[in-house]
């Protein structure tokens, strides 16, 4: 029986095989794994899985898409950044080219904004990984062939509207002919001509304004001046999805110092970015109040804001210094707030468009400041929207001198006599 029992053991040695070979298995990994047998031994054993790791990594690694998209860029408004928003979505990595001042001079007339402030802008998109500074208006084939090969972009986008050179043809003909265009859909409600309206009739406002300051109100006049603020009402619908779009979607943590700071932000420039960066720095979440319109009417007179709350509550959204924004912020911080948002820190910047503690009104910081948590910051730049608003109309009366001029020499050379009235 025990000879039998013996035999048996044996018989399965020849004749099932796995069982030899998972014996050699044993050995062979025994041997790897200690110095016993030569083997390579456990410390190797690190090492060579780090080596099978980034084999591995190489070879499941994706190209990453870099997509182009440029354009001016001055008059920076929520329109831009959405279609920023939509090139980034197109690829991996987005890089931005910005036209130079000479070539906007050239093809448009003066910017209002310098390189530096538009630079300042489009960096500040939360879209954004690169910027080329000094575009060219038009793509040659010299500068696609630097995007393509030093730049290693794989796409040049740009929105549905024709973009025509002044030869009347399409300045992205190249890229579609190449094979390597992809194009976004425009952002309907907003241009940069429609800002430039809206701010020359805001001054029409303020002077009309200015002008009955001393005399009594007529019947009628609340309804002139109502029909007068629909002419500049926004064609932009919000809605939450739009807003989604533009929101991080993430929350402050259990001990994230979160930061506030409040204001118009109308006509969103570089002043707006470097002061957002500047309060971003002070603690690890940056929530930021957007007055409504009413009390930004009520604090800067007749004829503002220029862009309506939501169209600044998206300008704001789309900075990548910005966590969250409350829309139609109250003017005075309550301590409620303070707690409902566990704010840590309210800052104001030292640069603003009125100080309404010079016009005898109340302190809007006087519940921060007895609590010992308001700061005042030192703004970056001087930069104001009242600033801004007055470049745009110098230069659109100097672009009216030099087409009332550019007229009269087309008309002299078709002997036309012409007279004109000034207003």
């Amino acid at each position: 029986m025990e000879y039998e029992s013996s035999s048996s053991i044996w018989d399965g040695v020849y004749y099932h095989p796995h069982l030899f070979g998972g014996l050699m298995l044993t050995a062979a990994l025994l041997g790897l794994s200690t110095s016993y047998f030569g083997g390579l031994g456990y410390s190797y054993l690190p090492y060579m899985w780090s080596d099978l790791g980034v084999f591995y990594k190489k070879k499941s690694e994706k190209k990453r898409i870099r997509v182009y998209m440029d354009g001016c860029f001055d008059l920076m408004h929520y329109g831009h950044a959405n279609a920023l928003r939509q090139a980034k979505a197109l690829g991996d990595e987005l890089v931005v080219g910005i036209v130079s001042d000479e070539e906007i001079v050239a093809n448009k007339g003066p910017p209002v904004l310098s390189m530096e402030e538009r630079l300042a802008l489009v960096s500040g998109l939360k879209w954004v990984d690169e910027v080329i500074a000094n575009a060219p208006y038009a793509i040659t084939e010299k500068f696609m062939n630097s995007l393509f090969n030093e730049h290693k972009i794989d796409y040049i986008i740009h929105g549905d509207d024709p973009c025509l050179l002044p030869d009347g043809t399409d300045a992205y003909a190249l890229a579609k002919k190449a094979g390597r265009y992809k194009q976004i859909k425009r952002t309907e409600g907003v241009s940069s001509t429609d800002i430039v309206e809206r701010i020359l009739s805001s001054l029409k406002d303020a002077k009309a304004c200015e002008n009955h300051d001393n005399t009594s109100p007529l019947p009628g006049d609340d309804h002139k001046g109502s029909q007068s603020n629909s002419s500049r009402i926004s064609q932009f619908l919000p809605t939450s999805r739009r807003i989604v779009q533009f929101s991080n979607g993430k929350g402050p943590g259990p001990n994230a110092r979160v930061v506030y700071i409040d204001g118009a932000f109308d006509l969103f420039h570089a002043g707006h970015v470097e002061i957002l960066r500047s309060a971003r720095q002070l603690g690890d979440f940056l929530l930021v109040g957007i007055h409504t319109d009413q009390i930004v009417s009520e604090h800067r007179g007749k004829g503002h804001p220029i862009m309506h709350l939501h169209e600044r509550s998206l300008s704001v959204l789309a900075c990548s210094y910005v966590d969250e924004v409350i829309i139609g912020a109250p003017w005075e911080v309550t301590r409620d707030m303070v707690t409902t948002f566990n704010i840590s820190l309210v800052v104001h910047g030292t640069v603003a468009e009125s100080n309404s503690l010079l016009a005898g009104e109340p302190d809007p910081y006087a519940v921060p400041k007895s609590m010992g948590i308001f700061w005042m910051l030192d703004s970056p730049k001087n930069t104001t929207t009242t600033s801004v608003a007055q470049r745009i109309v110098a230069n659109h009366e100097a672009y009216l001198v030099v087409l009332s001029f550019s007229l009269l020499l087309y008309l002299n050379e078709f002997n036309v006599i012409c007279v004109f009235l000034l207003d």
